[in-house]
């Protein structure tokens, strides 16, 4: 068995001092994880469950979680969703045994920050724990600050999606960006904001699956001292604060039906009226939303607004998955190599024929996210100018050795790769609700459960 903790200190980044949920149920590992973090001025509080965790993250707030993903009485996503619902706009980190990306894109989905494989090598642990810090601060600080780690592809997919940008940013029309997780649906909507009329104005994005059911409407229209229990002060909402400006809401499509209605009036009316007044604002906002999900299913299924939706939709910009970018993969990879040298003091050239095979072959189910994440850890692991297939995660050469791709005369296993692909991306499209996914392939729940085992599909 290998140890949870591997200790290769070569760079560790400052971060400013934490107060952290640890959630582990390995108490050795959590003691040691402990001791190394405290040595680093963090304050830790520890526990090895969901049931307790909850209990803490009703009484405290924390700048951070570090989340182990198989707990005996749930998971670490559990936790998350929780934080969530209570309206906690924290970061968190998921660690796992298992070297299987599935789970990561999971939790990238359900809103963690990022994960760890174990054994969790310490400074891969500080520089994500860093990167969560400094993301929480900039937003505390202000949403529309600009992000300059944005490149241009040179593919025809990226041709299109500037062509598209080009057009509507001038205009005020409301803009729907669709695409799966870690495409760069902000980052597009921040270049059509820098492009618009209304660029010296604020951007103010926010990421609706974060947003509790109770506080989305307080969170977006504002609220008045007293409105509800814990409204100590009155409090600007977000549709003021990008008053002239852009609002981007990411994942709108997990708006609350209430919501729902409050936002299309806002939209008609340019008018918005904070929780308990009756006092109404005039706003003029631009809004560009975005979603992983496809709408139009959801408002068939009666979970979206068909108003609202058309309301949002006066233009739609689909991105493409990275593994369709073709030529686009080398750009990428140069560029965030050169970021990673930057930020981590590093003099990598360039990576090895045997690991570039392995980023070419590999289907980024993170997409761009997971391509920066994975070219930083590789940099971070690299003390000399190539970097190797040593640097690269596990769960990557897991995912490519035990994924063969059939050859184009086995009719057998194209047609099973191509239903193992559809079942993964229905999975994913429905976050994991197994009931849902059944209902969108036409088979009963029994034959899915069936298959996903047979395909080792389930995070």
């Amino acid at each position: 068995m290998r140890p949870a903790f591997v200790f290769l200190p070569f760079y560790l980044p400052t971060i400013s001092m934490a107060k952290i949920l640890l959630v582990e149920d390995d108490i050795t590992f959590s003691q040691l994880l402990q001791g190394f973090l405290q040595k680093h001025g963090h304050a830790i509080d520890a526990v090895q469950s969901v049931k307790a965790s909850v209990k803490l993250l009703e009484q405290n707030e924390y700048d951070l979680l570090l989340l182990d993903y198989r707990l005996p009485d749930g998971n670490g996503l559990e936790i998350l969703t929780i934080a969530h619902e209570k309206g906690r706009k924290v970061p968190a980190i998921i660690m796992t045994s298992f070297n299987d990306v599935r789970t990561a894109v999971k939790a990238m989905q359900t809103g963690a920050f990022d994960y760890i494989t174990k054994p969790v090598n310490p400074d891969e642990l500080m520089m994500i724990m860093s990167d969560a810090l400094d993301q929480k601060e900039t937003k505390a600080a202000g949403s529309d600050v600009v992000k300059t780690d944005f490149i241009r592809g040179k593919s025809a997919d990226a041709d299109k999606l500037h062509e598209y940008i080009d057009v509507v940013a001038p205009t005020d029309m409301a803009i729907i960006i669709q695409g799966e997780s870690g495409t760069g649906k902000e980052y597009a909507a921040r270049s059509i904001h820098q492009q618009s009329k209304r660029a010296g104005k604020p951007f103010v994005a926010v990421d609706c699956g974060a947003l509790s059911k109770d506080l989305a409407a307080s969170e977006l229209f504002g609220h008045v001292k007293g409105a509800f229990t814990g409204a100590v002060t009155d409090r600007k909402g977000l549709f003021e604060t990008a008053d002239g400006g852009t609002l981007f809401l990411d994942e709108v499509g997990n708006l609350s039906y209430d919501v729902q209605v409050k936002l299309l009036r806002a939209l008609q009316e340019k008018l918005i009226q904070p929780l308990g007044t009756t006092k109404q604002i005039q706003v003029d906002v631009r809004i560009i939303t975005a979603t992983n999900d496809d709408l139009v299913g959801s408002v068939s299924n009666g979970d979206f607004r068909q108003d609202l939706y058309h309301r949002i939709n006066e233009f739609k910009i689909q991105l493409s998955p990275l593994r369709s970018r073709g030529k686009d993969l080398e750009l990428f990879i140069d560029h965030f190599i050169k970021l990673s040298n930057q930020e981590l003091q590093r003099n990598v050239k360039s990576i090895s024929p045997e690991a570039k095979k392995i980023l070419h072959q590999y289907d980024w189910p993170g997409n761009l996210r997971e391509l920066k994440n994975v070219i930083k850890r590789m940099v971070l692991l690299t003390q000399n100018e190539i970097a190797d297939v040593g640097s690269l995660p596990e769960e990557m050469l897991f995912s490519i050795t035990h994924s063969p791709k059939p050859n184009d005369s086995d009719l057998k296993l194209l047609n099973e790769a191509n239903e193992k692909e559809l079942i993964q991306k229905t999975l994913q499209k429905v976050k994991f609700n197994k009931s849902k996914a059944a209902k969108l392939l036409n088979i009963d729940r029994k034959t899915l459960y069936s298959k996903i085992e047979r395909y080792g599909l389930d995070a």
